[in-house]
């Protein structure tokens, strides 16, 4: 399972998540197969590349045949409602659960209606199954929503965090009159939620958006330390001359899935120390926490054959192995560089043969291994204990490991 970011540079919207996604890697077959096993009537979704402020990005279409001047592409949920527009929040909640939709869209999907009817309900003094849903309840939005909710799924996203959402400036008009930007139901969505301090003219971020960052977030903070996998541009329809209207849907791999870490290289030569010191070095290398310690023979100056110490490190042990390699050697300095490198999780398992069990190193990265290695103590005992050649005991090892 993987990590999204949302990072709202100019709010969040439906439509600009679902494009979003679609622009990182989500299947838009995918979304509109799933989202025909709704009882919604015809519609059509595509996918349109735009520029915004020299950004390329997927601006979501949706079209319904049987209204040829009912074409949407909707970046304010905040509009006229047609017929199709009068869903209360128990329907559309009930559609969800009675549908062959999986059971995590239909929870996802359900959270997020269920926040926004609150929301509303709260606002109208009415109780939230009884709430209209308005906008909201306009088909492009349900398509909207779900859509989202199938995206994340067919992307595997496990959590999900968001950077802080600018709300916009300004009046727009509503059902119920004129309001200040952020409306009534995003500014009740958002509560709690730190804002961004964008002032852009207009309605950046709109209930359906505010409602994804209220029931679907797990934390709005900065971007996190992981490895991003891809990056997805989710277009708004309005433009903006100071900055793109865009949100970027960031894939992450968290580090326990993929590892890159930082490791200390140092390195010196020495030409003028006997054999059993550099022995005693290297014990005292590893001793003192070295990732891994290894001699190279090298041909100095005033041909003089000598030997190159090299010592991987990390970070926090580096300053204590340099101590070391210039106590214990003959060296007037110590060279040190900064590498970064992809490491293998690593687990024990064990595996059962005619000469006991050996215990066996796995090296893997998400579910895939890449590396089984044998204990080479393990297999030294049994070698021993029953009087046969290692390489006997060995055949036997990789006999076993060929049948997983």
């Amino acid at each position: 399972m993987k990590t999204l970011y949302l990072d709202c540079v100019s709010g969040i919207s439906g439509d600009m998540t679902l494009s979003a996604l679609i622009d990182a890697g989500a299947s838009l077959q995918y979304v509109k197969q799933e989202l025909n096993k709704l009882p919604i009537g015809e519609f059509d979704l595509t996918i349109k590349r735009v520029n915004k402020c020299g950004i390329s990005s997927s601006l979501l279409d949706i079209t319904f045949p049987q209204e040829h001047d009912h074409h949407h592409a909707h970046d304010n949920e905040h509009k006229e409602h047609h017929a199709h527009s009068h869903r209360h929040a128990s329907h559309i909640l009930e559609m969800i659960q009675e549908s062959s939709l999986s059971d995590r869209v239909k929870e996802q999907s359900t959270k997020v209606f269920e926040a926004i009817a609150v929301a509303e309900g709260k606002i109208h003094g009415i109780p939230p199954e009884k709430v209209h849903f308005h906008e909201v309840g306009a088909m492009d939005s349900i398509i909207d929503i779900i859509g989202v909710c199938v995206a994340l799924e067919d992307l595997e996203i496990e959590t999900i965090y968001s950077s802080p959402v600018p709300t916009g400036t300004g009046l727009i008009k509503i059902d119920h009159g004129i309001y200040p930007i952020p409306a009534p139901a995003t500014a009740e969505l958002l509560k709690g939620i730190p804002l961004s301090p964008l002032e852009a003219k207009g309605e950046l971020t709109t209930p359906t958006g505010a409602g994804f960052i209220h029931a679907l977030v797990s934390e709005v903070r900065s971007l996190p330390p992981y490895v991003i996998s891809s990056i997805g541009y989710g277009a708004g329809k309005k433009d903006f001359d100071t900055h793109p209207n865009i949100l970027r849907a960031i894939m992450l791999e968290s580090q326990e899935e993929r590892v890159t870490e930082g490791v200390v290289l140092l390195e010196c030569q020495i030409d003028d120390l006997p054999g059993e010191v550099l022995g005693y070095v290297m014990e005292s290398l590893f001793e003192a926490g070295a990732l891994d310690v290894y001699y190279t023979p090298i041909q100095m100056k005033k041909n003089r054959p000598g030997t190159l110490i090299t010592v991987l490190s990390k970070q926090e042990q580096a300053n204590q192995l340099e101590e070391l390699l210039l106590q214990e050697t003959s060296t007037f300095g110590v060279r040190s560089s900064f590498w970064q490198r992809r490491a293998l999780s690593r687990s024990i398992s064990h595996i059962d043969t005619i000469y006991g069990q050996i215990r066996i190193k796995n090296g893997y990265e998400k579910n895939k291994v890449y590396q089984r290695s044998p204990e080479f103590e393990d297999i030294k005992q049994a070698a021993l204990q029953h009087g046969v050649p290692l390489k006997k005991v060995l055949a036997e090892i990789y006999r076993q490991l060929d049948k997983y």
